[in-house]
């Protein structure tokens, strides 16, 4: 059965969100129906080593069986009731144990929706009306933060969708990310208009770009000194480079903070987090209003702290020496082949682009080549190994990938590398 034939019939595109379609590498997407561990199986029957991992959620790889208990239990109670539950106290409770910087939280169902609460919550608490992003980074498809970086140090935001005004994209501000000068600029000549900063801490929607050295930091200070927001974007790296996120690698305290992902196991949840004075002004309890009827489903918060419950140092270090391993076999075996490539790693992340030189912002990685990257792609997936569908994203290592998966999966890239 051709299930993307009936899904291009009633789904545009045949998929419910563009990332999932393979119109960045050419042909057609595979449809999933099962999964267990480090693996997915679609409906052919074909088994595939994933590192996608539902772009980063599945930290533990997919239904593990805590997890699926957890859920399975909270399912018999009730899918959702539109009133307070425990779950969603104990799930605050346990991103307030890890994160310093957070004292309270607002749990909602998607980075989107984070996303669009930070920003509604830095205008309503600092009285200002721009923002700032960085070229590449991502924070979800709300109007405001759906802008494409123009020439220059700093573009006034123009629409990067149709349906975004350019009245909305306006007041946001575009930069380079690792740019220091870009921001002080901006703050220089912006500053008393400027609500909010928001930056993912290691950038992985453009492929992985991690920070340079000293630009957290700077940022930090320079927000301070400009009386904006800093908000960190931790959705993929909160929960999964450390159990305080990026922010605790780096030692910062963001004024608010968006998680994602791994906090959901699974399922859709996010949250935005920050200082009890700064969150307070919410609704109910202050004039920013947000709300949502499956905001902190009973399904989504079990199997969010489930997954918590099974993330230690230990667990940490596990998955960064996987993927430390796996960066430094990708980079030894594709560069052996003669291609030029960068692997770059950040904790538990890994990345690769097909580009001569390193990649630090955007406009570097629009340079990498994509179509090479999109052939090896396909050799990969011949091969059994499911990466992303795109030259911009990550690849997921997990705790359920073992040594073995590792090095099954180097080796069959010197082998992809080969054919392209």
């Amino acid at each position: 059965m051709n299930w993307f034939e009936r899904a291009k019939a009633r789904i545009p595109g045949g998929v419910s969100s563009p990332v999932r379609s393979f119109a960045a590498v050419g042909g057609e997407p595979f449809f999933v129906a099962s999964a267990s561990g480090a693996r997915i199986t679609d409906t052919d029957g074909r088994e595939y080593l994933d590192y996608v991992q539902s772009w980063g959620a599945s930290i533990l790889g997919h239904a593990h069986p805590k997890v699926v208990e957890a859920v399975q239990k909270a399912a018999a109670r009730g899918t959702s009731y539109g009133a307070p539950t425990s779950g969603e106290v104990e799930l605050a409770e346990a991103i307030a144990d890890r994160v310093p910087s957070v004292e309270k939280v607002r749990l909602v169902s998607s980075g989107t929706e984070a996303g669009m609460t930070a920003v509604r919550l830095a205008r309503g608490v600092t009285g200002r009306s721009k923002i700032v992003k960085f070229a590449g980074c991502y924070h979800g498809h709300t109007d405001s933060l759906l802008v494409a970086a123009g020439s220059g140090v700093a573009t006034l935001g123009l629409p990067g969708s149709a349906g975004v005004t350019e009245g909305t994209a306006a007041d946001t501000i575009v930069v380079p990310y690792n740019d220091p000068a870009a921001i002080d600029e901006v703050l220089h000549e912006h500053g008393r208009e400027i609500a909010a900063v928001l930056v993912e801490p290691i950038a992985a929607n453009m492929g992985l770009v991690p920070p340079a050295a000293g630009f957290l930091e700077h940022l930090r200070a320079s927000c301070t000194a400009a009386g904006t927001l800093l908000v960190f974007d931790e959705v993929i790296t909160g929960f999964r480079v450390s159990a305080d996120g990026m922010q605790g690698r780096a030692g910062i305290a963001p004024d608010l903070s968006i998680f994602g992902k791994v906090i959901g196991g699974g399922l859709p949840l996010a949250a935005v987090g920050g200082p009890a004075a700064t969150m307070d002004h919410l609704a109910p309890l202050g004039d920013v209003y947000q709300a949502g009827t499956l905001s902190g489903n009973p399904l989504a918060t079990a199997a969010g702290l489930a997954v918590l419950a099974e993330l230690d140092d230990r667990v940490y270090d596990e998955i960064e020496q996987r993927a430390t391993r796996l960066a430094d076999g990708l980079r030894e075996a594709l560069s052996t082949t003669g291609l030029e490539i960068q692997v770059p790693r950040a904790f538990t992340l890994v990345g690769l682009f097909f580009s001569a030189t390193e990649v630090r912002d955007y406009d570097e990685a629009q340079k990498a080549d994509t179509e090479r990257h999109a052939k090896f792609f396909h050799a990969m997936l011949d091969r059994g190994v499911f990466l992303a569908p795109s030259a911009f994203e990550a690849i997921f290592p997990s705790r359920a990938h073992t040594s073995a998966d590792i090095d099954q999966t180097i080796e069959l890239a010197a082998e992809a590398a080969r054919t392209i």
